[in-house]
This record gives structure tokens, C-alpha cells and sequence, in this order.
């Protein structure tokens, strides 16, 4: 297959995922959305941008091959125009190339890469564009970020050629997508006092304040005299501490983001691959015991369904402690991900 299978292949749908700053996002939107429309209405392509105050957002551009690299190739000559524009006033000898990231599965960066790194050294030199796989994986995902920096007709031509393989190998696995998360205010506490930091100023935070109050007048240490019991205490010491911590921590975020972590209780429920439930489970059930201690949430797993390749996970409990049951629970997928990965 090459990249001519890619341009002339209408009944090939493929979905492309760009990692962007917000500012080069905002750029792609435009003034009350109108740039983003205009792209939709002229290649045809469905355009869909992650919402969410983050400094990085995901542009996922999916539909036929011919409309999906019209909508590309408009992206590019918007991330362009930007660049001739800051340049305007600017004493740089040379205009900076065009720089970009797609998001794609670790299970495929093997083929793109080649044995030797030959595979990836024939697109750079067949496209004359710069490429750079990542080695780790993004954050509580399986993907890699590829950057690609060169000339328009450069990326464009290097993206097709990156597409082909990715056709031509399947992703392994199971895939846990990257979803940048929100950018939050770094929070020091001082003299018993809860500040966020904005730019030079410390902002005070009452509400964090007592929160961190509350969760110091928790004793995490068992009462010992001496050193009798200490070490067949150590292990379970070492779990209370991390449970106080890790749900000071969950409260301080949702505390940051406006959510009241002391709220009616809720539910909320995940699907998960019957091949996968195994690692939330743990042997004897010890991992999923220990996510409910930590996150001080109920979990109930479903039992199996004739039929279904997923099981039903509900998770019951207050804001903070669904949260971080949920954060925990897709923790060990990643894990078990990255290893299936690496098989």
C-alpha cells in the first residue's frame, strides 16, 4: 500500500489526533467558531475539539481519506499564516518551520519506527519532513506523541505516509487515549495557611485551608509502645498514610475546580474488557480491596454477561472518593496496557 491507496481510498475512514497548545487551537477555531466551520463545510471531514480549560487540547479529525487531509491540509496553512504573521515585525534571518504532534497508539510506534529505525528513516527522507516518535507514553494513556516539523506539503506527505502503516498494523491491545488534563493553580500552605499561587501573587483559600486541617488532625500511625509490632505494621501504616494523602489530595483538586468533595453521595459506572478485569481484580481480590481503602469508594463488579466481551464496574461514593477510584482503576489498565504492549 502506498500513500496513492491513501489519497484515491474513499471507502477508508480514518481518524487522525492532533495534540495542539491552546493558542494554536484557539487560532483553528476562530472568531465565534467561524474558522473551525468553514474547515467542516469545505473538506467534509467531522472536526471535533476536546473541551476543557487545558494548555493542551486534542483535534481529532475523522471521515473519508480525501476529506480528512483536506481538513489537514487547511490546518496546516492556518498554523502557517500564524507563523508569517508573528514574523512580521520580527529581525529572524529564517521563518521557523511548520511544527506539529499527532497522537497515535504505543502499539503501533514499532512499526513506525522499523527495525533499525529503518522505517521512519525512509519517511524522513521520502518526505524531507523532521520526525520524532517520543519514547514515553502520555500521561494515564497508551499513545505517543509523533512530532512533525518541515514544510506544509512536507507534513502532509509524511502524515499520509505514517497513516499507511498505521493501516497496515493494527493497534494491539487495548488503547487508553490521551485526555489532557486541566491546568490548576499550584496551592502552597504556609503558617497553617492554604494559598494558590497566580503569577507573583499568593491568593489565600479558606476552603483549602480547612481541608488540609482536617485531613492533619487524621492520626495515619497506629499507637505503638516501643518497637513491639512495628514491623508487622509497617505495610498497613504505609496504606492508612497513603489513603489520608492521596484523599487530601483528590479534595485540594476538586476544591480547585469547584466541586464540593463533601457532597450527596453518586455513582458512576466504567466498562471494562473481560481480558482486563483480572488486573483490577488482583489476586484474591488484594488490588481491588486496596482501591476501595484508598479511594474510600464502593466498587461493585458485575458478573459476566453471556455475549459481552466487558463487565459493568459501579462506582459508589462521594465526588472525591469516585474520583479517585476511577483514577486508580485506569491507572492499573495503563499499566496492564503498557505491558500487553510490550509483549
Amino acid at each position: 500500500m502506498d500513500s496513492g491507496v491513501i489519497e484515491g481510498g474513499l471507502n477508508v475512514t480514518l481518524t487522525i489526533r492532533l495534540l495542539m497548545h491552546g493558542k494554536e487551537v484557539g487560532s483553528i477555531i476562530g472568531k465565534k467558531g467561524e474558522s473551525v466551520k468553514k474547515m467542516r463545510e469545505e473538506s467534509g471531514a467531522r472536526i471535533n475539539i476536546s473541551e476543557g480549560n487545558c494548555p493542551e487540547r486534542i483535534i481529532t479529525l475523522a471521515g473519508p481519506t480525501t476529506a480528512i487531509f483536506r481538513a489537514f491540509s487547511m490546518i496546516i496553512d492556518k498554523l502557517e499564516e500564524d507563523i508569517s504573521s508573528s514574523m512580521t515585525n520580527s529581525t529572524a534571518a529564517g521563518k521557523p518551520p511548520v511544527t506539529l504532534r499527532i497522537v497515535v497508539p504505543a502499539s503501533q510506534c514499532g512499526s513506525l519506527i522499523g527495525k533499525g529505525g529503518c522505517k521512519i528513516k525512509e519517511i524522513r527522507e521520502s518526505t524531507g519532513a523532521q520526525v520524532q516518535v517520543a519514547g514515553d507514553m502520555l500521561p494515564n494513556s497508551t499513545e505517543r506523541a509523533i512530532t512533525i516539523a518541515g514544510t506544509p506539503q512536507s507534513i502532509i506527505e509524511c502524515v499520509k505516509q505514517i497513516c499507511v502503516v498505521m493501516l497496515e498494523s493494527p493497534p494491539k491491545g487495548v488503547t487508553i487515549p490521551y485526555r489532557p488534563k486541566p491546568s490548576g493553580s499550584p496551592v502552597i500552605f504556609a503558617g497553617g495557611q492554604a494559598y494558590t499561587v497566580q503569577g507573583q501573587h499568593a491568593i489565600p483559600q479558606p476552603d483549602l485551608t480547612k481541608l488540609h486541617q482536617l485531613a492533619m488532625q487524621q492520626s495515619p500511625f497506629p499507637i505503638a509502645h516501643g518497637n513491639q509490632g512495628f514491623t508487622g505494621m509497617r505495610h498497613k501504616t504505609q496504606l492508612r498514610l497513603s489513603c489520608v494523602v492521596q484523599r487530601w489530595f483528590m479534595c485540594c483538586f476538586l476544591a480547585l475546580l469547584g466541586i464540593d468533595a463533601s457532597a450527596q453521595t453518586g455513582s458512576h459506572e466504567m466498562t471494562i474488557p473481560n481480558d482486563l478485569i483480572g488486573c483490577i481484580i488482583g489476586r484474591q481480590g488484594a488490588k481491588i480491596n486496596e482501591i476501595r481503602q484508598m479511594s474510600g469508594a464502593q466498587i461493585k463488579i458485575a458478573n459476566p454477561v453471556d455475549g459481552s466481551t466487558d463487565r459493568q464496574v459501579t462506582i459508589t461514593g462521594s465526588p472525591a472518593s469516585i474520583s479517585l477510584a476511577e483514577y486508580l482503576i485506569n491507572a492499573r489498565l495503563s499499566s496492564e496496557a503498557t505491558g500487553l504492549a510490550s509483549n
